[in-house]
């Protein structure tokens, strides 16, 4: 069950990631931010087969994409500041659930 919690996040947080930086940014263009999702899609084929040296390595990036969603939910405009703090709780619920996989 905390494989599918943390699996979910993580495809939740690219989903999200892809929402805010095509649809939603504060010029009203895509950004260039876009990239960022393209960085999580790298190792999801290796999180959804529950590599665990992936999983390992993926949380440093997810601490990434955490501090940019507290830096952003503080800085940017209201519609940008929901998808930073959704950002923020998709990467907290993934660093939570890879903790308790960890410590089977």
């Amino acid at each position: 069950m905390i494989f599918i919690i943390n699996q979910l996040a993580y495809i939740f947080l690219i989903f999200i990631t892809l929402l805010w930086e095509l649809f939603f940014t504060l010029t009203g263009e895509p950004s260039w931010l876009v990239i960022k999702a393209l960085i999580l899609l790298l190792p999801l084929k290796k999180i959804l087969h529950k590599n665990l040296y992936a999983l390992e390595w993926v949380n440093f990036i997810i601490i990434l994409f955490f501090i940019e969603g507290v830096v952003r939910a503080w800085s940017d405009p209201l519609p940008s500041q929901l998808f930073a703090l959704t950002e923020v709780l998709f990467t907290f619920i993934f660093f939570l659930t890879s903790l308790l996989i960890f410590k089977k």
